[in-house]
């Protein structure tokens, strides 16, 4: 038995939000009370008890869409690639990658993703993958290094017609095959998804395809209008938008996740509310991409439930609230826009999402839900309460400043420490894989 406790308490428990001197107990992978730290210490004095010193307690980050795999692109320099626009990126940098990824590549872009997030208070991960040149297998690669570093994640394959039937059907069986085996898995800790890249990408055929071999118990994980040629090529061939094709295809409903959707207009919101379709609005990636700002706002007004992620451009969540706050501040010319949709999205929206694939409660610090909980040493310089902790996290907090981790019960990181991870010996293998993945693509 472990407490965590010493610290302000937010619980994103609507029942008990908030404690000035909080603390929660953890019984083997749950949590099995809070309450103040005094009242905790006296119910279970024989537990282990870790110092928060003054600090913020508070639920594991979930990341509701990243691409685990774009690790490996970091300080890479492309011969001859100069995008012009999204389109180009992806061809020129994205899926030149991807064809030359190997598995131990995979699985090092993964070991080393899993620990920046428990360095920066993200215990559950939604990734989207794709290596096109060693398809089968890499969903089982990226879970060995999520089971190895013991970060809760949900995987799924990038399903495409950009490299030809063959692979395309190598990759659906991939989500297949992983997808049956997270069904078999008891530990709540891996979930599968059918992956699918974007509607330009993306024939009837295969989708239909796609249909036939998804298990009924999951959704789809896909990119939906982040260009502008995507919503071009759907209207000309189709001859209706993303969301219409979408629907029309049966992918829309409640544990499918639609990342993006910066081209849909009103009508296509309607179908993604009726259907209780999820979105993942991933700021910097589409601000990078030159590709728009969506109109998320909107989307969360109209009860959609939208989350927030990270594409593969960081793994602090932090980071990526403080951008999307400030985004749709400047692209609505409104000063008061996202102080209250923003924080909803991460801390609310991403748990409902995430709750509709974990059977355990996960994004709250309440008796009977998942032990994933961080702590960040952020002492505030003003009042802090339950009624504005999150702009004391908007304006205080990074990612850095979780001091740390625990996952499931289990401690990952303590006052900034890995336990049990070897991170030298996994960051001098990554790069070392990274100088033979770059050595391909420019060779």
């Amino acid at each position: 038995m472990i407490i965590i406790g010493n610290g302000r308490m937010i619980t994103r428990d609507a029942l008990k939000p908030w404690f000035d001197d909080g603390a929660v107990c953890v019984e083997g992978n749950l949590i099995k009370d809070v309450g103040t730290t005094k009242e905790i210490k006296l119910k279970y004095p024989d537990a282990e008890f870790i110092d928060a010193n003054g600090g913020v307690i508070m639920p594991g980050i979930i990341n509701t869409h990243n691409h685990i795999y774009s690790a490996m692109a970091r300080g890479l320099s492309i011969k001859g690639h100069n995008p012009n626009n999204f389109l180009d990126i992806l061809e020129g940098m994205w899926w030149r990658l991807d064809r030359q990824l190997t598995l131990e590549q995979t699985k090092y872009s993964a070991m080393t993703t899993y620990i920046d997030c428990i360095k920066n208070g993200v215990t559950t991960v939604f990734d989207h993958h794709a290596s096109y040149g060693s398809i089968k297998d890499s969903l089982f690669a990226i879970s060995d290094a999520a089971k190895e570093i013991g970060v809760r994640t949900c995987l799924c394959y990038e399903v495409s017609d950009r490299d030809g039937t063959v692979k395309m059907k190598e990759a659906v069986a991939e989500n297949e095959a992983f997808i049956q085996a997270t069904l078999r898995d008891t530990t709540d800790m891996q979930k599968g998804m059918m992956g699918l890249h974007a509607s330009f990408t993306l024939s009837d055929d295969t989708l239909a395809y796609c249909a036939e071999h998804k298990p009924s118990e999951v959704g789809y994980h896909i990119h939906v209008a982040e260009g502008i040629d995507d919503l071009h090529h759907s209207l000309k061939k189709y001859g209706k938008r993303i969301v219409n094709r979408l629907m029309d295809m049966d992918i829309l409903g409640a544990k499918t996740i639609t990342a993006h959707c910066i081209y849909i207009n009103p009508q296509e919101m309607e179908l993604l509310k009726e259907t209780d379709t999820c979105v993942v609005h991933n700021p910097e990636s589409n601000m990078s991409n030159a590709v728009g700002c969506p109109p998320t706002l909107e989307l969360v007004h109209r009860g959609i439930v939208t989350g927030l992620g990270t594409d593969g451009y960081t793994n602090d969540m932090f980071e990526s609230m403080k951008v999307a706050n400030i985004l749709h501040k400047h692209n609505t010319c409104d000063p008061s826009a996202a102080w209250s949709e923003v924080p909803a999205m991460l801390f609310d929206n991403n748990a409902t999402i995430a709750n509709r694939y974990f059977e355990t409660p996960l994004g709250v610090l309440k008796p009977g839900a998942a032990a994933d909980i961080i702590v960040s040493d952020y002492q505030p310089l003003t009042p802090m309460d339950g009624t504005n902790c999150n702009s004391h996290i908007l304006f205080g907090m990074s990612g850095r400043s979780v001091v740390t981790t625990m996952i499931n019960g289990k401690v990952r990181m303590k006052n900034r420490e890995l336990i049990g991870i070897d991170e030298e010996k996994v960051l001098a293998t990554s790069r070392e894989q990274a100088t033979l993945l770059w050595n391909s693509i420019n060779g």
